[in-house]
């Protein structure tokens, strides 16, 4: 069963923000519902928005806020942005387990990540 708490948070933490700095990034962990660590990136240098149009043209975008799709980075973002989501996916994954069986139905992780960039009531904001 999926379970995050804050002293779980607290150990991963420190890795997020190394990748966070690594890329000129700033952000929040947070845990939602005991069983997701969520991730919101709030600022940085990197346009996010503009490798997803990018890797899928027909793709309208309103440029405040979204959440990624943390099992199609490789697939919906190109450059550096793609690079940056997989580093913080690997670094919020630090310890986790998965050992699921989708097609018997049976998910056993050891929690569930978010990551969102932006949030509805407070837009990214993209550092120059």
């Amino acid at each position: 069963m999926a379970y995050m708490n804050q002293q779980k948070k607290q150990t991963i933490k420190p890795g997020v923000d190394k990748v966070l700095k690594k890329y000129g990034l700033k952000g929040s962990l947070s845990v939602d519902n005991h069983s997701t660590l969520v991730l919101t990136i709030k600022s940085g240098g990197i346009d996010f928005f503009e490798d997803v149009v990018k890797s899928n043209p027909d793709k309208t975008l309103y440029r405040k806020h979204m959440q990624v799709n943390e099992f199609w980075i490789h697939e919906h973002f190109t450059g550096k942005s793609m690079k940056a989501l997989m580093e913080i996916k690997t670094a919020m994954n630090l310890g986790n387990h998965d050992r699921s069986d989708a097609q018997s139905d049976y998910f056993d992780v050891g929690w569930y990540i978010n990551i969102n960039v932006g949030r509805w009531d407070k837009p990214y904001e993209l550092v120059k």
